[in-house]
């Protein structure tokens, strides 16, 4: 199968049966399977889908891939950055080795020194300007038992509240909004739900490149008889809306205004659950008066999508026998982030769609292991889904861990990623511990990124398997194992846990991430409240057996999970319990929501403000199981197109490249398909400014300038798009900075889930001189 048969052939299948298997295989070139010693089973680590995969291993390295024809997720089938990614694997410029800057550059040196430098200068911070002054920005890309680690060293042990992950860039309004509707985070879907909807809603969601082997699968339903029908929400006319039975293209920054409208016709033409809205939800007068403001021609106007095409989609939805909807960066990076999002959940609400084969809402993840970020309370949340503000809450996981509930900081709300940033620019952080993750390409502002992170006044710790951008400006940088070459857990956006395990050794003295936190926990000598060490584990299913303790009893329960019942069962769903040791496929179906003031995960927010809701007021009106309908009525953007800046940009991926190219542009396959950045424009914008397709052009916003060639396409007038994953460890003059799509975005977040606004900005567009713009 070729780099651009990203899909591959079709095996279609009928509703309600099993998707049929497919296993792809890809090897390096003159190895046959014949010359594999041995297959290691893991799962995807360049995407959010948690295909089961096999390594293929010979004479100590990787030398190929499959899918795993029994797993649940993909049955065999390969994403295009799975089949080539691995080879990034064995890049020749793999960290191997500490390094420590020495006169204003970065020199090799050893472990204990490059270990010794980080534990010294935490200890004096700790002494000097107390556990505030560090902070933690990790990723969506470790396995859970490293992420569980870190929680405990960072709340418990260091006592800090700035403990977040990039997850906060791509998903962070996905758990928020599931916190908001249902009272914890946890999708209540699942995968399968495929194989049984009539009705598949796609928001804000390119599942064709962000999940291919989901839109395999849903493309094998709709090569069967009985294919399910589309709705598809996107500026851009993707393969998803090109196969969509309806496609509305709203203009950036709109989507709160469509949901409303969609609502409003789902009330007014009597396609809602007038049961379980009585029996299992509050809320439902208000969002009805709210949305009754937003008939068809007001949102038109407001979206720019035709009346008529609202009420067809409407309509779609609300006669659907089995409605599956699913959300992605559209929504979450987009204005109103989670006003949006929650409006998806009420859907199912009011045509009580939710717990049943094919009705189902999957808030989905941008990567590998978004989930068990939150899980393990690395991203801004407490473990297990507790609620900071719940003082018992708090005193549980305090006797998880066998320390003081003073210990952990629940003064505030764990600061957020955006924060995190603001605090070192203001210098009142003094030291952030960066890890499998690249902010200085990633995070909105870049210009201001960079200088954060540049600043004298900030001790930054850099761990990953190659030296990017963000290394680059580290004090410390540590070499980490990659995927394939330690052992671990991780769970997809369904809620699947897949066992990963060593293939291969790492490169010289690369260390796996948990045993570089393991080690820096024990030089600082953190001990519980019986004087043993707070971190005693020594190896990676110690500290999954501990997980398992801090999950029992919440909504993302492991107890019933082992390893040895991940390698003899394949992958299963939490939560898995003694009572449901086969895991649980879809939440919900009893119709009880954890919203009870004393297991919620939270007491909510105001969707417009962000404004927390008082535990107190929260008690007053005790949903008591019932899910929460809430509205929030559409507010213009903070920059709209203008007339010196007449578009709207939105940023976003390619199926060729993951987060910012540490790894996919590595693999010759993937950076061959994808090597340069481009600009998305429709054509009638293109004629007006005098661009041909393939054209050297300048993009402006009100903070930089981006250099692209010109790509004419089915986007809606009025908007450009941008990927975000170029940034310029692989280019010749990395001091140029006009190629990173972050240059351009503003710092703005959701007020909800603080998640960075990268698809609501405004922008302007130029020809280059078609002579002046060489290859670069």
């Amino acid at each position: 199968m070729a780099v651009t048969d990203i899909w591959g052939p079709r095996t279609p299948y009928k509703r309600a049966q099993m998707w049929p298997r497919r296993v792809d295989t890809e090897l390096a070139a003159g190895t046959t399977s014949d010359d594999v010693d041995c297959w290691v089973p893991t799962a995807s680590v360049l995407h959010s889908n948690g295909d089961g995969l096999e390594i293929a291993v010979r004479r100590g390295r990787i030398v190929g891939i499959r899918g795993r024809a029994d797993d649940r997720i993909n049955r065999g089938r390969l994403d295009v950055k799975d089949r080539y990614g691995w080879k990034a694997n064995a890049s020749p410029d793999r960290l191997s080795t500490p390094m420590v800057r020495k006169d204003g550059e970065l020199v090799p040196t050893d472990w204990d020194t490059a270990m010794s430098r980080i534990a010294e200068h935490a200890e004096d911070l700790l002494n000097s300007s107390g556990p505030s002054s560090i902070g933690f920005y990790t990723s969506g890309q470790l396995f859970l038992e490293e992420y569980y680690a870190l929680s405990v060293i960072a709340r418990a042990g260091i006592g800090t509240n700035h403990l977040d992950g990039n997850t906060r860039l791509c998903t962070a309004t996905a758990g928020e909004a599931l916190k908001e509707s249902f009272g914890s985070d946890g999708q209540p879907g699942t995968l399968a739900d495929v194989d049984h909807a009539d009705v598949i809603a796609l928001f804000g969601h390119n599942v064709a490149e962000t999940q291919s082997v989901t839109w395999m699968r849903i493309l094998d339903r709709l090569a069967a008889p009985d294919p399910p029908k589309l709705l598809c929400v996107d500026p851009r006319t993707t393969a998803v809306a090109r196969r969509a039975s309806v496609h509305l293209a709203p203009l950036p920054g709109t989507n709160l205004a469509l949901m409303n409208g969609l609502l409003r016709e789902l009330v007014v033409n009597g396609w809602i659950d007038d049961e379980f809205i009585r029996e299992h939800t509050v809320g439902f007068e208000d969002l009805s008066d709210l949305v009754s403001q937003y008939p068809p021609e007001r949102v038109s106007d407001i979206c720019g999508v035709g009346a008529d095409d609202i009420r067809h989609g409407a309509r779609l939805i609300g006669e659907a026998q089995r409605l599956l909807s699913t959300v992605l960066q559209g929504f979450y990076q987009s204005h109103q982030a989670t006003a949006s999002a929650v409006q998806v959940n009420n859907i199912h609400l009011l045509r009580g769609m939710l717990g049943r084969p094919g009705c189902g809402v999957l808030q989905m993840n941008g990567q590998p292991t978004a989930q068990n970020t939150r899980e393990c309370g690395a991203d801004g949340d407490l473990a297990g889904f507790r609620n900071w503000a719940n003082p018992a809450h708090v005193r549980e996981l305090a006797s998880v861990w066998n320390v003081d509930a003073a210990t952990i900081p629940h003064f505030a709300p764990p600061t957020h990623a955006m924060q995190i940033f603001r605090y070192a620019e203001q210098e009142s952080l003094k030291m952030l511990w960066v890890s499998a993750t690249n902010p200085a390409v990633s995070m909105p502002e870049l210009r201001r990124v960079r200088s954060i992170l540049s600043k004298e006044s900030l001790f930054l710790v850099v761990q990953d398997i190659f030296l990017t951008e963000t290394g680059m400006l580290a004090d410390v940088v540590l070499p980490a194992a990659a995927w394939g070459e330690k052992v671990g857990t991780f769970t997809n956006a369904d809620r699947t846990v897949h066992l990963s395990e060593k293939a291969v050794d790492p490169p010289g003295g690369a260390r796996a991430d948990l045993d570089i936190f393991l080690d820096f926990s024990r030089r600082m000598d953190f001990r519980d409240r019986d004087g043993r060490p707070l971190t005693p584990w020594s190896n990676a299913e110690a500290v999954f057996e501990a997980w398992k303790r801090c999950s029992a009893g919440r909504l993302c329960d492991y107890s019933g999970m082992s390893y040895a019942g991940l390698r003899e069962q394949g992958s299963v769903q939490w939560p898995c319990t003694d009572t449901a040791p086969g895991g649980t496929a879809r939440l919900y179906a009893d119709g009880r929501f954890w919203t009870a003031a004393d297991e919620c995960e939270t007491y909510g927010k105001d969707l417009i403000t962000g404004s927390p809701v008082d535990a107190t007021r929260y008690r007053a009106n005790d949903p008591k199981g019932r899910a929460l309908i809430k509205s929030a009525d559409y507010e213009t953007p903070h920059e709209p197109p203008s007339a010196q800046y007449p578009f709207a940009l939105i940023t976003g991926r390619t199926v060729y490249h993951f987060h910012t190219r540490t790894k996919t542009a590595r693999a010759p396959e993937l950076n061959g398909a994808a090597p340069e950045v481009w600009v998305e424009l429709s054509a009638a914008d293109a004629a007006t400014h005098g661009i041909r397709d393939g054209d050297p052009v300048e993009i402006r916003s009100p903070r930089s300038t981006v250099r692209a060639a010109a790509r004419i396409a089915d986007i809606r007038p009025g908007v450009l798009f941008l990927p975000f994953h170029y940034g310029y460890w692989d280019v010749e003059s990395p001091a140029a900075h006009d190629r990173a799509a972050n240059e351009l975005t503003l710092t703005d977040w959701d007020p909800a889930s603080k998640q960075p606004i990268f698809k609501t900005a405004a922008a302007a567009i130029a020809l280059l001189s078609r002579e002046s713009e060489g290859t670069r």
